[in-house]
Parts: C-alpha cells; sequence; structure tokens
C-alpha cells in the first residue's frame, strides 16, 4: 500500500504539469506558481486577450491594438517591431489594458510579450506576433492655395480663400478620402469640399469668411485605403488665420476699381480691361474679354515677364507682346492680373484696351500690390465674354448648391 507522502507528492506532480501549458499558433504561455503556495483556492492564471489574434496577417496599421486582461491584471508588456524597436505603448491605471501610443509601420512585423498576474498570484506569459498590410502604392496630400502654392502654417490669408487638398496620385475612392479630409474653423462655418478632378479637393465655406477666423485643415489618411490598391502614406496637418476683409470691385461699366477694406471703402482706382472679341490662331479661338466673376488674389510679382504666346497668342503676331511688367496681382490662373501700365493711362475710366488684364496706374498699381495678400476677393462686373471658368480660379463664381454637389459624400 502507498503511504500518504508518495499520494501526495504523486498529487503535487499532476499539479504542476497541469499548469505548464504550451498554446500552439496561438503563442505561447508560461505559469509560474508562487513558491510555498498552500491556497485552497484553484490556481487561476489571467486571463488575457491580445487583439490583433496571433498570426494575423494584412493588419490594417491604423487598426486598435489591444492588451486586456478580463481577469487579472497585467504587470508588464513590450512591443517590438522586426527591428528589435520597442513601441511605446501605455497601460491603463488600473493595470487592465495596454494600448500602443505611435501609429504602426506599414509591412512590418510585430511582437508582443505579455506579462500578467491571476487574481490569487499565479504570473504568466505569453508571446504573440502579427503582421501588417504591405501596399502597392501610396499618396500623400499637400494643402495649398487654388495657386498651388503650400498654405503656411501660421499664414495669414484672404477672407475668399480656397483650400486645395492635393494627392500626388489619382484618387480612385474620393468617397473614401474626403471623410478623411476635415477642415474646421474658429468661428464655425458651413463649408463643403468640391472635386475638381482625381486629384484635387477644393473646399470653401458658404460665404467668405469673417476676419479673425482661424482655420485648420486636416488630412488622417495614413492607413486608409483609397481604392486600386492606394494606401495613406501619411497624415498633414495645417492651420492658418483669416486677415481683414479686402473686396475690390471692378466694374466695366464704370471702368472703375473700387476696393475695400473691412468694408470700408478706401480707394477707386480707374482701369482698362479686355478690348472684347476674340482672336483665332491657327484654329485656337482666343478670348480677349476680362470674364465676370468672383476671383481671389493667387500671388504678386514685381516685375513679371508677360508673353502672350503663354496663351497661345504668338508675340510676333497682330496682337502679341512680350513685356516686363511692374506690381502685377495675379487673379487668374490663365494670366490675368491688375497690373501697372502707364502705356494705357489715357484709356483708364473711360476706355478696354488689354487682352484681360486689368490696366492701373503706376500709383494705384503699386498701392493695390502692397495691400493684396492671397485669397483676397476681386469681383469683375458687367464685362462681356463668357463668366470666369472654375479652373480659371473661378470656385466663388458656383453657387452654393452647385458647390455642394461637387462633394464625394452628396
Amino acid at each position: 500500500m502507498p503511504t500518504s507522502t508518495s499520494i501526495g507528492s504523486g498529487r503535487r506532480r499532476l499539479l504542476l504539469l497541469a499548469v505548464f501549458v504550451v498554446v500552439g499558433v496561438v503563442g505561447s504561455l508560461q505559469i509560474a506558481v508562487p513558491p510555498g503556495s498552500r491556497s485552497s483556492k484553484p490556481l487561476e492564471a489571467a486571463q488575457v486577450t491580445i487583439t490583433p489574434d496571433a498570426n494575423a496577417h494584412d493588419v490594417d496599421p491604423v487598426a486598435h491594438v489591444v492588451v486586456k486582461a478580463n481577469v487579472g491584471t497585467l504587470t508588464d508588456v513590450r512591443m517590438v517591431n522586426d527591428g528589435d524597436k520597442q513601441v511605446d505603448g501605455v497601460m491603463t491605471p488600473d493595470n487592465k489594458v495596454w494600448k500602443p501610443t505611435v501609429p504602426l509601420g506599414y509591412g512590418r512585423t510585430y511582437t508582443l510579450k505579455v506579462s500578467s498576474r491571476g487574481p490569487n498570484g499565479v504570473d504568466s506569459t505569453r508571446v504573440s506576433s502579427f503582421s501588417t498590410l504591405r501596399p502597392s502604392n501610396q499618396t500623400k496630400v499637400s494643402f495649398t492655395t487654388t495657386s498651388e502654392a503650400a498654405l503656411k502654417d501660421g499664414g495669414t490669408y484672404g477672407v475668399g480663400t480656397v483650400v486645395v487638398a492635393h494627392f500626388d496620385e489619382q484618387i480612385a475612392d474620393r468617397a473614401a478620402a474626403e471623410k478623411h479630409l476635415t477642415v474646421t474653423t474658429n468661428p464655425a462655418v458651413q463649408g463643403s469640399w468640391f472635386w475638381v478632378d482625381d486629384q484635387n479637393a477644393h473646399w470653401r465655406p458658404e460665404h467668405y469668411y469673417a476676419p479673425g477666423t482661424t482655420v485648420t485643415a486636416e488630412a488622417k489618411i495614413y492607413g486608409i485605403s483609397l481604392g486600386n490598391g492606394i494606401f495613406g502614406q501619411e497624415d498633414n496637418r495645417v492651420l492658418f488665420r483669416i486677415g481683414d476683409s479686402h473686396v475690390s470691385v471692378a466694374d466695366d461699366a464704370t471702368k472703375l476699381v473700387t476696393v475695400f477694406d473691412n468694408g470700408k471703402l478706401v480707394r477707386t482706382m480707374p482701369t482698362s480691361m479686355g478690348m472684347g472679341g476674340t482672336e483665332n490662331i491657327a484654329g485656337h479661338t482666343i478670348s480677349l474679354w476680362t470674364p465676370p466673376g468672383i476671383y481671389t488674389v493667387l500671388d504678386k510679382g514685381n516685375p513679371v515677364v508677360m508673353d502672350s504666346s503663354t496663351f497661345g497668342l504668338p508675340k510676333n503676331s497682330r496682337l502679341g507682346y512680350r513685356e516686363t511688367i511692374k506690381y502685377a496681382t495675379k487673379i487668374s490662373t490663365d494670366g490675368i492680373y491688375l497690373h501697372e501700365l502707364d502705356a494705357t493711362v489715357w484709356a483708364q475710366g473711360h476706355t478696354d484696351t488689354s487682352h484681360g488684364c486689368l490696366n492701373l496706374n503706376a500709383d494705384n498699381a503699386k498701392w493695390f500690390y502692397g495691400f493684396s495678400v492671397p485669397g483676397d476677393v476681386v469681383e469683375i462686373r458687367n464685362s462681356g465674354g463668357p463668366p470666369v471658368k472654375l479652373e480659371q480660379n473661378g470656385d466663388w463664381t458656383l453657387s452654393w448648391d452647385q458647390w455642394r454637389n461637387g462633394s464625394a459624400l452628396k
């Protein structure tokens, strides 16, 4: 007959065997029983859930990675990538939940080593790995004005500023992209995105901004599928401020440009606009009107070399030219400026003589040049020819309903 001592030893050996467990494809788990434990309660390891599952593949790098102790507590969590670089994380005060605090990378393998303690002191360690997806292509977003100049963080712009989100790849899923593009303002205004093409989305409010408004544009596209295998490469953000309200009205009926600063008339400038009509060059029709509509200031130059061949009119043709012009404030992408031209002072205020620009005398051109910032509003009224097109910098010429219909989320 076995002795009581041998029976007790056998039971203890069975118990120790029972608490050493190897978990196959799910990872590995090791349990340590506290030395000298005499508790009558059953020994219990912590119950830990790790997300994503062990050996998961093509995990979204912005998916939630969470280690959670459903029973017991976490004593330590270490997460490293395949280069053995540690991933920073944070533990809740109750030691129940751990999460990484930095984004994961594309095409990396991550390993989590999780130490935990059960309700009655049983320590255990678990190891689990997963890998993130590897995109076939990636795209960045840059925030610009309609002149394609980058919006400067902390910069000051006019009340008609249009935010352009430019992708460096064509976007197949515009709706997915737009869901991750935001513009927030203080004070709040109603605004919407308008897709000009597969690489450019424009945002503007329904009405001009109030002076002093702060505007924050954000693209949170990292880890986001944008269609056709393209994923966002990185997030982007820019914050800028709206300055004083500068609105100028150029009326071809009076041949005057009236300039308002925060609603107050500050200058009246005689002008000579587009002479009107068209010129046909090799089957291409060139308009000589100043298109009516609402423009914004794009940029400025002093001097600027103006060459009619850039819009299809050879400089040696009947109406061609190449001149160096001072104090030029650009309002259209195809080259309409308010600029100095002393040669037409005789016509300014009563006769249109230009190819489409607004000619001013030297004093007025210099003053307007110094007054203007990108995003200031210039309205052209009562001129002939078709209205300014969106691609010419005519975002504000569209009605609000037309503008909202350009959203991919309408």
